[in-house]
């Protein structure tokens, strides 16, 4: 498979290594506006391959990204300190017009994996400039918030995070919803794990694990500048459910008719990822409380792509 990607700075290039440990990509080809870093940002990776699986790295123009499966797009501005992923909006969307001319001349068949933030906005920025259907045009969404919640509580509940299963819904940022409701490890809700286990779930557990997660971003933006390692994986993580046609369940962005009565918005559920990208979308049984909170997510995203249109 044939991956490649478009900025190479800390999230695509930390993608890119990603790809090359797991050994989920034969080939992959960065691109970015400074060719010198697209370079050394490849020939770096490519000297992780002995310790990996074989795979092709390489940098070069758009030119080079022609037969490309599947195209990871990571251009754009870094958030700033304090600064919400919406208000990065105006910034990146100025980038996406250029990147989508020049990718779609060279693979316009690709499949569309949206990183770049505000990631609900430009996936739906990159799904009308592409022309693609929206099955194949999709973001990262949330699946590294569904990461962070399902990491937090294997920690509090001392089990594997890959045996807890939680998900973090609608927008990748503030308005973004904890699923507590449908949060399951094996077989039993958290509340009932919880109690055997002896580590009960109280109100301040839930508000300590809501605010590290809805949260975490900031906190390491203010720490090191932006974040990398984490998404980088996601994204890894959401090539292979491709390459391997798995249908895994993974909270991606894309767009969907209707939610909780907001019509036509891009935002995050559970969806099932396959060859051709987004295969179905899982409507999630939700709270009153999650359900209000979820509409009030969908509104602001699909208020603020209207005002971008």
């Amino acid at each position: 498979m044939k991956v490649g990607i478009v900025g190479a700075g800390m999230v695509g290039s930390s993608a890119g290594f990603a790809l090359v440990m797991r050994g989920v990509a034969s080939e992959v080809v960065l691109v970015d506006h400074n060719p010198a870093l697209a370079l050394a940002q490849a020939e770096d990776i490519a000297h992780a391959m002995p310790f990996a699986q074989p795979t092709q790295v390489s940098s070069g123009d758009y030119e080079a990204l022609a037969e490309a499966d599947l195209i990871i797009i990571a251009a754009g501005v870094p958030q700033k300190p304090g600064e919400s992923r919406l208000s990065l909006l105006g910034r990146n969307a100025e980038v996406f017009g250029d990147v989508l001319a020049q990718t779609g001349k060279v693979a316009p068949d690709a499949i569309l994996l949206i990183a770049s933030n505000p990631v609900d906005i430009m996936t739906e920025v990159a799904l009308k400039l592409s022309g693609l259907p929206a099955a194949r045009v999709f973001g990262s969404g949330t699946i590294l918030d569904t990461a962070r919640f399902r990491y937090l509580l294997g920690r509090h509940l001392n089990v594997a995070a890959q045996s807890v299963h939680a998900y973090v819904l609608g927008e990748h940022g503030d308005s973004e919803v904890l699923a507590w409701s449908s949060a399951r490890s094996g077989c039993e809700t958290l509340d009932d794990v919880a109690d055997q286990l002896g580590r009960p779930i109280s109100e301040a557990v839930r508000h300590e694990i809501d605010q590290n997660v809805r949260r975490a971003a900031y906190k390491i933006i203010e720490g090191k500048g932006a974040t990398w390692y984490g998404i980088g994986a996601g994204l890894a993580r959401i090539v292979q459910a491709i390459r391997d046609d798995q249908r895994a369940v993974l909270t991606v962005s894309a767009r969907v008719p209707e939610i909780e009565g907001v019509r036509d918005v891009t935002l995050s559920l559970p969806r099932v990822v396959g060859r051709d990208g987004v295969a179905e979308t899982l409507i999630p049984h939700l709270s009153y409380s999650e359900a209000t909170a979820l509409r009030a997510s969908a509104e602001m995203l699909r208020e603020t792509a209207a005002e971008l249109a």
